[in-house]
């Protein structure tokens, strides 16, 4: 594993917008080595670790769109005209060269016989005795898919740093690859921070809450290309989460924690992250979610979001996510953006960004943002 220097990210104090926060994870290096080939369905949710050339053409062979007569244009006049049959051609027949002057019954995903350059779809066309009557106005070359006009042999098929998913296995099959290189996964790990926090299922005691934060955190990681890791629950102690913040990042690529970064007097992380190792920053100018750290521990990436759930969601899917795919080395995914009309009014204070819970609805314009 790649170890970064402490002052990697050697950024300034006070709060960062999102987009300056976004430059200094982008300046970090991928991990380096470990890619391997795997095969095309353990490829899933894996990243391309180089780029993809086709083997082959795609499609292999010039074949008919759909089920019809086969003939060369040519041999048609201007009103059109009977033509004998000269066979028949299913997709996986070897189709034999076309007589002159004869069509052939082709079904879709045959192969287009020598000599043919024109399908005439069945619906069209009125077969009957050994022959078949093709009408007039049908331009050579129609109802045929050549050879590599979706992607020629030589042609990138898939870049490096995609994310594979159902419709790369899919090409990737078409093409013939029984496996695709992918990189290695970053071993990622997780944990809660709070005195006050109780796993799931567990008892609550007087002023004690159940822990949320971690196991949205693992589930929204289950869906990124890393090897996600629960780490369990850090007590509000300095000692004990500078020791645990220290040995985790000895054995992970990353650590990501919630809680414990604020100004507070049993907020630890952003500390220890000081005591153990280097502190890049840790106000956003983003509200909800100001107080969100981010620095070094034994040269790996340490990312404290807020104990709020919904900051800690926004400090991840805008800055724990892009590093983690970053870290997997895939090309940068942009969550998605909508522009929707506010059926609300609101003051917002100069100098940071703010996120707003609204619930969409339909509306007589369009769909409408409601709080």
């Amino acid at each position: 594993m790649a170890r970064l220097s402490n002052d990697c990210f050697a950024s300034g104090d006070g709060s960062l917008t999102l987009a300056e926060a976004e430059a200094l994870i982008a300046r970090l290096p991928p991990l380096a080595g470990g890619a391997e080939a795997v095969p095309l369905l353990a490829a899933r949710g894996r990243v391309l670790a180089e780029d993809i050339a086709a083997p082959i053409d795609l499609p292999p062979f010039g074949n008919s769109a759909m089920d019809g007569y086969a003939f060369a244009g040519a041999d048609l006049g201007p009103e059109g005209g009977w033509l004998p049959l000269a066979g028949r051609v299913a997709a996986g027949d070897a189709a034999a060269p076309l007589p002159p002057g004869h069509a052939v019954r082709i079904l879709t995903g045959a192969p287009l016989p020598p000599g043919a350059d024109t399908v005439m779809m069945q619906e069209d066309a009125r077969a009957g005795m050994g022959r078949v009557f093709l009408p007039p106005g049908l331009p050579p070359g129609a109802n045929i898919r050549h050879a590599g006009e979706d992607l020629p042999t030589g042609a990138l098929a898939l870049p490096k740093g995609r994310l594979v998913a159902a419709p790369e296995i899919a090409l990737a099959a078409a093409l013939g690859l029984a496996a695709l290189p992918v990189t290695r996964r970053p071993r990622l790990g997780v944990f809660s921070t709070g005195s006050e926090l109780v796993a799931p299922g567990g008892r609550l005691g007087p002023a004690q809450a159940h822990d949320s934060n971690r196991f949205m955190l693992l589930s929204l990681l289950a869906n990124l290309p890393v090897e996600a890791v629960d780490l369990g629950l850090l007590p509000d102690r300095r000692g004990e989460t500078e020791a645990a913040l220290r040995e985790a990042a000895l054995s992970h690529d990353m650590l990501l924690t919630s809680g414990g970064v604020s100004t507070g007097e049993e907020d630890h992380v952003r500390r220890a992250m000081e005591a153990t190792g280097s502190l890049a920053f840790w106000r956003l100018a983003v509200k909800p979610g100001r107080p969100l750290a981010m620095g070094v521990v034994e040269g790996r990436p340490v990312m404290g979001l807020p104990g709020n759930p919904v900051a800690a969601l926004l400090g991840f899917l805008h800055l724990a996510r892009p590093l983690a795919l970053h870290l997997a080395g895939a090309a940068p995914k942009p969550l998605p953006r909508f522009e929707l009309r506010a059926g609300f009014s609101h003051r917002k204070l100069p100098g940071r960004r703010e996120y707003l819970r609204v619930a969409v609805e339909a509306g007589p314009d369009g769909p409408v943002a409601r709080k």
